[in-house]
């Protein structure tokens, strides 16, 4: 039924009215997104960053196998953004990321106390506070919970206010970058590609070794995860890629062996 409704309404109409039937479900989380003492808190932190970054570099790191060829010790005092539980490697690195991110509520979930424990700053999604709700958390180790939402596709350049997940952490740590002034931000280890299948965005259990990320235990045997969504995610990279051009500014991908075809390609060992 929805299929035919689709088919037999005029573009415009149908983008419309699934705009105002998704700021409608959204209205529920407006007051506590904006009026929680935990987001005031994070408003008035997020714009202090605004454009502190302004006119540098940065580097996002994706969690893809390809991290594994990618050297990263060259990135020793460059500004980077962690994801989701690429804390695994710090030991190893020697050292932490500059940011860390994360949205997924599975994740968070099953990680929170390593999350609180990381030493950067942290950023974390809104509907994620229920997995710190109870931890009784002061303010000097309160996460900066970032307002994403999963509807209403959008590129934020301010970042205090609503963010579209885009179905990817990637493009949360896109915006955030923005938000920060960076001039050129540099992807790496976002392999866009999976060799787990099936239905986006369902909920699987690992039964083993991962195979889609730089470690076999990163969602090892037992943990809970969503199966991507490829097509959203490119979606929301092409909104990125265009605001940042609009803006005069960059986004290069320097994955090795990427199969994400959104970003101009550059050689990782040319950028030092």
């Amino acid at each position: 039924m929805k299929q035919t409704l689709k088919r037999l309404t005029p573009t415009p109409f149908w983008d419309a009215a699934r705009a105002t039937y998704d700021a409608l479900a959204r209205l529920p989380d407006l007051g506590p997104a904006y009026l929680h003492p935990w987001r005031r808190e994070s408003i008035r932190r997020l714009a202090a960053l605004k454009d502190i970054h302004r006119g540098r570099r940065a580097f996002i790191i994706g969690n893809g196998p390809s991290l594994r060829q990618t050297d990263l010790t060259k990135l020793r005092g460059e500004y980077t953004f962690g994801m989701n539980r690429v804390y695994i490697l710090f030991p190893e690195l020697g050292f932490t990321t500059t940011y860390f991110l994360s949205i997924n509520d599975l994740v968070i979930e099953q990680c929170a106390e390593e999350i609180l424990a990381l030493p950067m700053p942290k950023f974390l999604s809104w509907h994620s506070r229920h997995s710190f709700e109870s931890l009784n958390l002061q303010p000097t180790n309160l996460p900066t919970f970032l307002y994403t939402t999963y509807t209403g596709p959008n590129f934020a350049r301010n970042s205090a206010g609503r963010l579209w997940e885009g179905a990817t952490v990637t493009y949360i740590a896109l915006q955030l970058a923005f938000h920060m002034g960076f001039e050129q931000v540099i992807l790496i280890g976002v392999d866009h590609s999976f060799v787990s299948k099936g239905e986006a965005n369902k909920t699987i259990t690992s039964q083993g070794d991962d195979p889609n990320h730089f470690a076999p235990n990163y969602f090892g045997k037992g943990f809970r995860w969503q199966l991507p969504d490829l097509a959203t995610s490119e979606r929301a990279y092409r909104m990125a890629k265009v605001a940042y051009e609009s803006n005069g500014r960059q986004v290069l991908d320097a994955t090795i062996g990427g199969k994400l075809t959104v970003f101009q390609k550059i050689d990782y060992n040319n950028l030092f």
